[in-house]
């Protein structure tokens, strides 16, 4: 037994002196949002929420450019001189300015989703509400109640902007603004049809449909999962892009979802810092000056369309306090609505050229 013993003993002193190799530990894989964007692709549940959040610019539209076509019925059904038309139109931007700032705080804390039905809700019920305006004062108030609302709509961008994958989102967001083009070009013709026909009100009501609509198809669109990562929510945004894969018949990245955080500081991080200043700022100002060219020319245009040669300077003025004549009440024309569609067709033509 003692030999035995022996060898047992050696053995067990052998195994102590060899060094242990440990296993390394696996990591959890991980990834992005991004990635699992990119790892979907480009898929039905893309083409579903092109169609609906690019309809919103529909909705958009139609009440933005509502004001070019009644404004020639509401001059004259309040006698209204030509400041007091353009004051509907500022109030509007007026309101739709303040509210951006505050819907997009709300949006990312609240979801984006949520802050972009409420503000559909709130655009369609002020809207027809003004159709029942009994003044000029309560008109001006409730369409800047309704630019408020409208301020709401950009989300739908953010949302899609969101899902899009990278090869696609080059051509698919300046795609999206043929729905605007669309929408105003609806407005156009529903008003030469129902204000001749019905009234100013009645179109106003219309305008307010596609946004009811927006509302119910809502549903089929999920919450962004970029906002819920960043609110803690990693397993619902994990939910939401497995769905989006089974739509797409595509698969999802292996592994658990995570954001990194920037540890950037320093000198580097103010300077990264005040170059984002920098172009938030020259883009803000680049935007102004397109917004005020483009909105400029496009809700003067019923102004130009409803005065003519008779219609010069003073003339107008000595005209209205007379109470009657063609630069106090001039209703836009069918070759007036034929000539707003014709210039809007053109916009069509020029932006499909220039993407």
């Amino acid at each position: 037994m003692e030999p035995q013993l022996t060898k047992y003993a050696s053995t067990m002193k052998m195994e102590e002196m060899a060094p242990h190799v440990t296993e390394p530990s696996k990591s959890p894989k991980m990834y992005t949002v991004e990635d699992a964007v990119e790892t979907i692709g480009f898929g039905r549940f893309h083409i579903m929420l092109f169609l609906i959040m690019g309809s919103t610019g529909i909705a958009e539209a139609m009440e933005i450019m509502l004001l070019a076509v009644i404004s020639s019925s509401i001059r004259c059904e309040w006698h209204l001189r030509s400041w007091e038309v353009a004051l509907v139109t500022m109030m509007v931007f007026l309101g739709y300015m303040i509210f951006s700032i505050i819907l997009g705080l709300l949006a990312d804390r609240y979801g984006r989703l949520k802050i972009l039905i409420v503000s559909f809700l709130w655009a369609a019920y002020f809207s027809l509400l003004t159709s029942f305006a009994p003044s000029y004062g309560w008109f001006v108030f409730l369409r800047c109640l309704v630019g408020c609302g409208v301020s709401g709509h950009s989300q739908g961008l953010i949302i899609k902007t969101e899902f899009l994958p990278k090869n696609v989102r080059g051509y698919m967001l300046p795609l999206s603004q043929l729905f605007w083009l669309a929408g105003s070009l609806l407005i156009i013709g529903l008003g030469s049809v129902v204000t001749p026909t019905l009234g100013w009100r009645w179109l106003v009501r219309f305008a307010s449909i596609p946004g009811i609509i927006l509302v119910l198809v809502f549903k089929f669109i999920p919450e962004s999962a970029r906002f819920n990562v960043s609110v803690g929510r990693q397993q619902a945004a994990m939910d939401t892009l497995g769905k989006i894969a089974k739509i797409n018949r595509s698969k999802m990245p292996e592994g658990t979802i995570h954001e990194p955080v920037s540890n950037k500081s320093g000198a580097r991080a103010r300077r990264q810092g005040s170059f984002t200043i920098y172009v938030i700022t020259f883009f803000s100002l680049l935007r102004l000056g397109i917004a005020f060219a483009y909105y400029g020319v496009i809700l003067t245009s019923s102004e130009l369309l409803e005065n003519n040669l008779l219609c010069g300077t003073g003339r107008e003025e000595i005209l209205i306090e007379e109470g009657a004549g063609p630069c106090y009440c001039n209703m836009l024309s069918t070759s007036d609505y034929q000539t707003m569609m014709i210039s809007t067709i053109g916009e069509i033509a020029c932006k499909e050229l220039l993407q």
